[in-house]
């Protein structure tokens, strides 16, 4: 950590005031920017992101010894009237506040300093994990990430594998939910030349495209049992055997494991095995909701308007009565929610210089997932007659749906076991029902 604000080129000159030399200019610049960086500064990464920053003023930035980092990001501060994040190049921003509004401001230099696939973070709960994400990623353990949907584990698990020994290597991610199960043992471990119908040649398989960098199996808990058993050979013994061969092939990947489940009641439902999830959860990592952590709700909004907008023509601001309505709504559909909300604000804000209050559109979601309190909406059943019996059938499913997703506080693993269904069929069934008009569109659950 920086020992003091007053002296910027400290921690290896990895933030700096324009133009190092005139001690003059450079003492005016921290004196204008010392009430933001003061309060802002303890709160960013002492490696993974403190040392990226280069701090300038009206474009002039001094060059740290030894030069930028590829990574560097440049803010150019100044304090304005009318408070403005902006693009100015791929790595530079300007970020214009005003000092009386300084939880708007340290938001948006949160967000501006996580830019380049960094985690933004400004809730305490958040800073502690990526503090111990931190530490495990120089670790070569396997890592176990849980936590509701949309709540951004694979930004964590990029962020556990840039940090680690093996960030130069490549990092491989699929999702086992998206995958036929036909398909995923060929897609992970690789297959020989007419190892099936259809294979007309070898194919290395993802665990040999991730060697000597980091795999992410995003939705774990939906892994066959049958590849489940596969998969924690390869753990115990580094080597993989392709589908059609006889001779296993070392491999040299980390494992980042991700879910939504509680695996541990899926051991005891018998759909994941019990060996398996100790080899995975050698020190697991828990995401939190959004509703849970509401310190990271402005700064991630801040960082969606980056991303979407922050242009010529276009919203660079988020007003203080808008982040006032975001922190109040309970996101159940968390921070792909959010993404969403502060999309169609910029839609809405059009050419205004910053999203207001009027612009914010909530999602209507199942409420249940996050607020039992409110009323789910009942499926539409049509009065008159001729009614087919498969849509009487489907509507009778609907209500069932939305009765066990009320009964169990919207848990979808909960809803499933309870119906006898898979977590997989519980989406498709969502999906239908929104499609249908029988469920309101937006909702994750």
């Amino acid at each position: 950590m920086l020992n003091s604000i007053r002296d910027p080129r400290s921690n290896a000159a990895a933030i700096a005031a324009p133009r190092a030399g005139e001690d003059e200019q450079e003492s005016s610049f921290e004196h204008r920017h010392r009430t933001l960086l003061g309060s802002t500064l303890p709160l960013l990464g002492k490696d993974w992101q403190r040392d990226r920053l280069l701090l300038g003023e009206n474009g002039r930035f001094a060059c740290p010894p030894g030069g930028r980092r590829a990574d560097t990001i440049e803010i150019d501060l100044v304090q304005s009237e009318v408070p403005s994040i902006s693009w100015l190049a791929d790595h530079r921003v300007a970020l214009g506040y005003k000092e009386c509004n300084l939880d708007a401001a340290r938001a948006a230099f949160i967000a501006v300093a996580a830019q380049g696939g960094m985690p933004i973070a400004a809730d305490e709960q958040s800073l502690a994990l990526l503090t111990l994400a931190e530490r495990i990623a120089r670790s070569e353990i396997p890592v176990l990430l849980e936590g509701p949907t949309g709540t951004g584990k694979e930004v964590l698990a990029r962020f556990v594998h840039r940090l680690s020994s093996r960030s130069k290597g490549p990092f491989v991610a699929v999702n086992c939910a998206a995958m036929p199960e036909a398909m995923l043992e060929g897609l992970l471990f690789g297959h020989r030349k007419g190892a099936f119908t259809g294979a007309a040649e070898a194919r290395d398989g993802l665990f040999r495209a991730a060697d000597g960098g980091t795999l992410l199996l995003d939705e774990i808990g939906e892994l066959p049992l049958a590849l489940q058993a596969k998969l924690l050979r390869t753990l115990q013994e580094g080597e993989v055997l392709p589908l059609g061969a006889t001779k296993p092939v070392r491999v040299d990947a980390r494992i980042v494991a991700c879910t939504n489940r509680t695996l541990s009641a899926e051991v005891e439902a018998g759909r994941f095995r019990e060996d398996l999830l100790y080899r995975l959860n050698v020190f697991p990592l828990e995401l939190a909701a959004l509703r849970d952590r509401r310190g990271d709700i402005a700064p991630l909004a801040f960082g969606m308007l980056l991303r979407h907008a922050c242009r010529t023509d276009m919203p660079r601001w988020i007003s203080g009565q808008a982040l006032a309505l975001l922190q109040t709504h309970i996101w159940p559909g968390n921070v792909r929610e959010l993404e969403n909300v502060i999309r169609r604000a910029i839609l809405l804000a059009g050419d205004a210089a910053q999203i207001g209050s009027e612009h914010i559109v909530f999602d209507q979601p199942v409420r249940s997932v996050a607020d039992n309190n409110v009323d789910l909406p009942s499926p539409p059943i049509a009065r008159h007659g001729n009614r087919k019996l498969s849509d009487v059938a489907f509507q009778s499913e609907a209500q069932a749906i939305l009765n066990a997703l009320e009964n169990h506080g919207g848990h979808r693993a909960k809803t499933a076991l309870s119906l006898g269904i898979s977590e997989r069929t519980l989406r498709y069934r969502l999906a239908s029902m929104r499609e249908s008009g029988l469920l309101a569109a937006g909702g994750e659950a």
